[in-house]
């Protein structure tokens, strides 16, 4: 019976770990050279009961296909705890995803106007009084019928923009402000299951990608995850503005997260360093340290030949070195030129001198008879060497 139930805890909790980790890839991290579209204008449904808090829509990433909508939707909440969205926000040259979690306050989510009680700062649409959770009728859509725990507070919205990113050109321009630095830093939890089961189905949907609906998607908010019969669904009244196609590929505007391997490798090649986080680093700083300039060090400490080779010291050690001499190089240099040894590199040319000793002047004289009396006396056999030039052309 306890084995059992272990069991069962630690299956549960492998696919908790599976179902966070698998959401954190999809919406932590990521980072793209093209902003997402503007957001839709579009209504929110009905509160389907007590106890669900509302987590607006949101353009989400796919590396084969760009940006699509995730459609905002009512979520079963944790007891107490508040939504605060994610942001995508303009950083070194990057637009960076900023994932949302739960937590007792909502943070900084990049001053967006997610709509609905979202107005930019905190949020508007409801609070929690003990285990109960109240709503604001004046910027959520909730039926008394359904739901009996309501209030009316008017909300004064400043920013009208659908703007759906922060910093930048276009970007909203808004800091987090103390009190959501000081929230940033409570304890949090990732999206629920639920959450990414909704994003993940809405990224198999072709009409939720902008390139299909040009910002104005067909279900652009959902009365509950993952229900996007006619029902539930709400489509888009407009796009928040107008659509511009992206000028590269999603696979082009994709940038690859840091890691360790990256940045040990960052000096075997320049496609990596550009793919990155360093677009933007002037070569001469590859050339002079940091990153690259340790990389390169440690790689010509593994080539000993290259390093005597370049080194002016070196060729001094080798002029000293006897051993040296018999290297053809040594012996082009002017310095080695006085050695004995050199003195015979023009052995080849006086060979043919002594070449002709070995017939020697024997066969040369039989071709006259005058001479033939005199091979005895080795006086006349330089005349006769000198004879033969003329009649042995060839060796000249």
């Amino acid at each position: 019976m306890n084995r059992s139930i272990i069991r069962w805890v630690m299956l549960g909790l492998v696919l908790f770990s599976f179902s966070v980790a698998s959401f954190g890839q999809i919406a932590v991290g990521i980072s793209v050279r093209i902003g997402p579209p503007p957001l839709p204008v579009y209504a929110q449904p009905i509160c389907p009961g007590p106890g669900f808090i509302w987590t607006p829509g949101y353009w989400a990433w796919n590396d084969d296909d760009g940006y699509y909508w995730v459609p905002g939707t009512w979520v079963i909440a944790p007891v107490g705890m508040l939504w605060t969205p994610g942001y995508w926000g303009w950083s070194s040259g990057f637009y960076v995803w900023h994932a949302g979690y739960w937590g007792p306050h909502v943070g900084f989510y990049g001053g967006i106007n997610y709509g609905f009680g979202y107005t930019g700062v905190g949020f508007m649409g409801g609070e929690w009084r003990g285990r109960s959770f109240y709503y604001n009728r004046s910027v959520t859509n909730v039926s008394v019928t359904n739901v009996t725990n309501v209030y009316n507070r008017t909300v004064i919205v400043n920013n009208r923009s659908t703007t759906s990113f922060n910093g930048g050109r276009g970007g909203v321009q808004v800091r987090p402000n103390r009190q959501e630095e000081a929230y940033g830093r409570e304890h949090h939890t990732a999206a629920l299951s639920s959450q990414f089961d909704h994003e993940r189905a809405a990224g198999r949907n072709r009409e939720n990608f902008a390139s299909q609906n040009h910002g104005r998607p067909a279900v652009a908010a959902t009365a509950r995850p993952s229900d996007f019969g006619r029902r539930s669904a709400v489509a888009a009244r407009s796009a928040g503005g107008e659509y511009r196609a992206p000028t590269m590929s999603p696979k082009e505007a994709r940038v690859n997260p840091p890691s360790a391997g990256n940045r040990g490798n960052a000096g075997s090649g320049s496609n990596r360093s550009e793919g990155g986080f360093r677009p933007f680093t002037p070569p001469a700083k590859n050339n002079s340290g940091s990153a690259n300039g340790w990389n390169n060090k440690s790689n010509n400490n593994n080539r000993p030949q290259e390093g005597p080779n370049n080194h002016p010291n070196q060729n001094r050690m080798n002029q000293n070195h006897p051993q040296n001499q018999n290297r053809p190089e040594v012996q082009n240099r002017p310095q080695t030129q006085n050695h004995p040894q050199i003195q015979n590199r023009p052995t080849p040319h006086p060979q043919p001198t002594p070449h002709p000793q070995p017939p020697h002047p024997q066969p040369v004289p039989q071709s006259r008879p005058a001479p033939r009396p005199t091979p005895p006396h080795p006086n006349p056999v330089p005349h006769h060497q000198v004879a033969p030039p003329p009649h042995h052309g060839k060796g000249f």
